[in-house]
This record gives C-alpha cells, structure tokens and sequence, in this order.
C-alpha cells in the first residue's frame, strides 16, 4: 500500500484507486511535480491500468493532476497564483454560506467532532476538510456547496503545502473552535466574520511563502 488508509473503506476497485491517489498526493507521499506513471501505479495498488487511467482523470478535473501529451500525468505544484485563486472563491462564497447556514439552523455536530481528529498529518488533513464542509453544508444552497465541494481537493493541496513550510495547525484550531462556537449560539454575522478572517490570515500566508507560478 502506497499509504495508511483514513476512514471507510471506498465502495468498489475503481473508488479505491481514486481515494488511494488522492489521499498519497493530499499527505505527500506523491510528491508535487512528481511523475503518475499507471503501469507503477496499477503495480502498487495490485490492479489493472484502467481504474488507474480513470482516476488520473477524476484527479485532473479535481485540480489535483497535470495532464500533458508530453510529460504525461504529475502531481501538481502548488503555486501562489493556484493559491490565490482558490482562496479567493472561498473568501467570497464560504462565510455566506456558513451565515446562511446558521440562519438556517444547521446541525454543526459533524464540524465538533472533526476538532478532535487531530493525531497526525494525515488525520489533520482530512479533519480540516470535514470541518470546513460542515460549516457550509447546511446553507440551503446546493449550487454553493457544489461549487465549494469542486474546491475541496485543491484546497486540501495547498493547506498540506503551507503546513509544509510553516506548521500553524495550533492557531488554525482555536480559530476554528471560535467560529464553531459563534455559529453554534446562532451568531451567524460574527461566525461569517470569523470565518473569513481565517481564511484571509491563511491564504496571505501561504501565497507570500509559495513560490511563484510554475511553468
């Protein structure tokens, strides 16, 4: 196995070869830049070439693969102008839809349980992903959660890349518990504005310590 698996099992191969990928590349066991070659992969994963092939596709729509007709498939490289957009779509639409999502009265249970899943790299990863998911699920909107869903993948890349090159995980949790806290009383404004003051501080961040686009 190319790494640990986190959570259930997927539901069928071709599910399992998508996750595995995707979970090796979000917890840097696939390198960014770093060739996808199926035959290697479809070895590693003890399966045949197709489930590979597909899933490098998947990965590609999802932001998290490069595909080119001559180097082929490669991790992709997290870059300040990739930061810059992502973060930029999330400032807009992801505390409105947790505002909305407190006025709407949403259970917040999913995001509180995902503070506690913190043992490692891995599981940070993957808590991070589940606590942000939970704010803006219960907005009422599903073009807006569609929307912030497709960012997902890219986000988790460059989360796992500014920890990388500065661990801020510990001020990241009690931001985040701040803004559960707000949105669980039913302060949706101030849980918004709490919300969007970490994602601001993060992307500032990331984008001023990443490099500049890769050609």
């Amino acid at each position: 196995m190319m790494y640990d698996r986190v959570g259930a099992l997927p539901a069928s191969r071709t599910d399992f070869v998508l996750e595995s990928i995707k979970e090796a590349i979000l917890y840097g066991k696939l390198k960014p830049g770093q060739a996808l070659v199926e035959t290697d992969l479809a070895a590693t994963l003890n399966v045949s070439k197709t489930p590979v092939r597909e899933a490098l596709k998947t990965l590609a729509g999802s932001g998290l693969v490069v595909m080119s007709p001559y180097k082929g498939a490669t991790v992709r490289t997290v870059d300040a102008e990739m930061a810059s957009s992502v973060y930029d779509v999330r400032m807009l639409m992801e505390p409105e839809a947790l505002r909305r999502s407190v006025a709407l009265g949403a259970d917040f249970a999913e995001a509180r349980s995902a503070l506690d899943d913190t043992s490692d790299l891995a599981r940070r990863s993957l808590a991070n992903r589940r606590f942000h998911r939970a704010l803006y699920a219960g907005c009422g909107n599903p073009l807006m959660v569609q929307i912030l869903d497709g960012l997902r993948d890219q986000a988790a890349l460059i989360t796992v890349a500014g920890w990388g090159i500065s661990p801020t995980w510990d001020a990241e949790d009690a931001e985040h518990r701040a803004i559960l806290v707000a949105a669980e009383e039913g302060f949706g404004d101030a849980a918004a504005d709490l919300l969007r003051r970490h994602i601001q501080t993060f992307a500032d961040r990331v984008v001023e310590e990443l490099p500049d686009v890769v050609r």
